[in-house]
């Protein structure tokens, strides 16, 4: 797979806004609980505010919403939310706050949450290795595994494992027929030593998936479900697309609300807290928001790829699925879409197209406190935005799939 290059803008700065995110970040999760309105909050869901109410420009958002519609861009939906309040919640034709996405690789970033827990409680290590686990749990994979030996969960993690697959273009199995996924994973062939490369290989999170539900005791799906979903309030989730042997992948097949993405942004934004809880710990999450195998890449969360100028770490999914956590900011961004794919990994036109969104209209609506006065005519202009966007159904710029079909 090719690896693209960085972005220009951020070169010279990736390594030290990644360094800063854990700093900002633990700054955020230290702030006392009276002061933290996710702390303190009753309800499952984030606390509604107008954006002028947090110090936040509500005319860019409103620019930014109607960029969409005239560009028809389809993005499902958009979601802003500032210091610990939802303050834009945009949904396109015929969609609300409970449907919920595939999110693709955004499973990935869950996954990651999930072995924090693990470490945490003392069941997974970073640098246990996979392959005896794996063949206790499977022992008829034992000959396929004899050759990954040396792998540890930390190579999993950071795509740096040195195994290659050989990924066809329809119908592969790892992804849709899927009779056995563990074994087309060890059967791969390593290329390089683990932790010498970053390669980014959906046969990674299938040892995830597997090493992780080993050290549980139970399925990965299970376990987020104990550990992450129900502790967090959220709802309409699914963990679907497991193979013929029940085993769910950790790349792909997770389905959440947009306003669940958001509470998993805020989680990693507060240090892992939610709701008074710690639900992971801030150990973790800066150990998961730094540079592993790639300056920008951590443990399957994306660091400073969408801003190059602050601090900010995300998760991103195939089609055009964002988690954006900027600390600098105390806010979190989501989006949901079928933008295109083409351009690569980190340089298609969905990351191209968040990245816009982000620089060119969200941080302007961060950054302007002195124009962020509610008037009647802002408030309008807002109102009516939101509503014309209720209207629009863009145009799908994905090759579809079944699963791309909102659910409620």
């Amino acid at each position: 797979m090719e690896s693209p290059m960085p972005l220009p803008t951020c070169q010279a700065l990736t390594l030290t806004c990644a360094t800063a995110i854990a700093s900002t970040l633990s700054t955020y999760a230290a702030t006392p609980a009276s002061s933290n309105s996710v702390a303190v909050q009753a309800s499952p869901d984030f606390p509604v505010a107008a954006p002028e109410t947090v110090g936040v420009d509500s005319r860019p958002l409103v620019q930014l919403s109607e960029m969409i519609r005239k560009e028809n861009l389809d993005v499902r939906s958009f979601l802003v939310v500032k210091d610990g309040k939802l303050i834009f919640e945009r949904y396109s034709k015929g969609l609300t706050r409970n449907h919920n996405y595939e999110l693709y690789s955004i499973t990935k970033n869950v996954t990651a949450l999930a072995a924090g827990v693990l470490v945490d409680e003392g069941k997974s290590r970073l640098d246990e290795k996979v392959a005896p686990i794996l063949t206790q749990a499977r022992p008829d994979l034992k000959e396929a595994l004899t050759d990954k030996q040396a792998i540890e969960l930390r190579h999993v993690l950071s795509m740096s494992t040195g195994l290659v697959y050989n990924f066809k273009p329809t119908d592969d199995p790892i992804y849709y027929g899927a009779p056995d996924r563990l074994k087309l994973a060890a059967e791969t062939t390593p290329k390089v030593a683990p932790g010498t490369a970053f390669d980014y290989t959906d046969v990674n999170p299938i040892l995830a998936s597997a090493t992780l539900g080993a050290d549980a005791g139970m399925p990965l799906q299970n376990f987020a479900e104990a550990k992450l979903f129900k502790p967090m309030g959220m709802s309409h989730y699914a963990w679907e697309r497991a193979d013929d042997k029940g085993l769910v992948s950790s790349g792909w097949g997770l389905r959440l609300r947009a306003v669940d993405m958001a509470k998993l942004g805020q989680l990693v934004l507060t240090g892992g807290r939610w709701d008074g809880k710690q639900i992971v710990s801030q150990a973790w999450v800066r150990t998961m928001t730094a540079p592993t195998s790639a300056p920008w890449y951590g443990y399957y969360w994306w660091i400073n790829d969408i801003v190059a100028t602050e601090p900010e770490t995300h998760a991103m999914g195939f089609k055009g699925q964002f988690i954006v956590v900027l600390p600098e900011r105390n806010a979190v961004v989501v989006m949901t879409s079928m933008l295109p794919i083409e351009g690569g990994l980190r340089e298609s036109k969905n990351v191209l197209a968040i990245r816009r969104m982000v620089n060119d209209y969200v941080l302007p609506a961060l950054s302007n406190p002195a124009h962020a006065k509610s008037t009647p005519a802002s408030r309008k202009a807002l109102a009516r935005e939101l509503e014309l966007a209720s209207q629009h159904q863009g145009q799908a710029e994905a090759p579809a799939d079944p699963t791309d079909t909102p659910k409620l």
